[in-house]
């Protein structure tokens, strides 16, 4: 596949299952110029898999200020550019908006090329409501930070969907319960890798299961919304 001309191209990549990539996603990555990724380590494993090698660029958050010029230039010179996160899609928690942002005001074309999201892989096998569900990122790192996210969140009608760390779980379910109530919740676990586990249950079960397991890996909530 050749581009033929200036673009920017937002690739999702999979969440752990190397085979969830998809054909367009191979074919825009094998055509593109240059690819703009998060962790350039964890891209070459996705070169690897499917046999072909590409020049990268570090982007991140971090090194936005440092490198836009640089991709704007590219980008004058025809040049078509492939954005990639280190799994599922860019710019949902993850590297992305600032260059979408400054590239639009440029007049840059961009173009999704639609994949994995931990977001949407979760909600699908929750079994809590999938007509209106609210992402929040995230959860906060301090206790009263925590405690202050549910109360802003507790009368809103739609299914909570955040991120949590493995190692503050069990609390931040404990502080929920608190605030929430008794509530159903869904935790998956490394979604789509070899380790993958949902839980199902209340605030108070899904805070007591964690409790004591030792646990690792990147963990999706869902929290029903009230009187569900």
């Amino acid at each position: 596949m050749f581009m033929s001309k200036a673009k920017l191209y937002i690739v999702s990549t999979p969440i752990g299952n190397m085979a969830d990539i998809t054909l367009r996603a191979i074919e825009v990555l094998k055509g593109v110029d240059v690819i703009l990724s998060e962790d350039t380590r964890e891209t070459d494993k996705i070169l690897k898999k499917y046999s072909f090698s590409k020049p990268q660029i570090s982007y991140r958050d971090q090194n936005h200020t440092r490198v836009i010029e640089q991709i704007k230039e590219m980008l004058k010179d025809g040049k078509s550019l492939a954005l990639v996160s280190d799994s599922g899609t860019p710019s949902i928690s993850d590297p992305g908006f600032k260059l979408v942002r400054d590239l639009i005001a440029e007049n840059v074309e961009i173009e999704s090329i639609p994949g994995p999201s931990a977001v949407t892989a979760a909600l699908s096998i929750s079994g809590l409501p999938t007509d209106k569900f609210l992402f929040l990122g995230f959860l906060p790192k301090g206790t009263i930070q925590i405690e202050k996210f549910f109360e802003k969140y507790a009368g809103v009608d739609a299914t909570l969907i955040f991120y949590e760390s493995p190692f503050r779980l069990s609390g931040s379910m404990k502080i929920a319960q608190k605030v929430l109530g008794h509530r159903q919740v869904c935790v998956c676990n490394d979604i789509t890798k070899m380790h993958e586990e949902v839980v199902r249950g209340s605030l108070t079960e899904i805070s007591n299961h964690y409790l004591q397991k030792k646990i690792k890996g990147e963990f999706v909530v869902l929290i029903a919304k009230k009187d569900y």
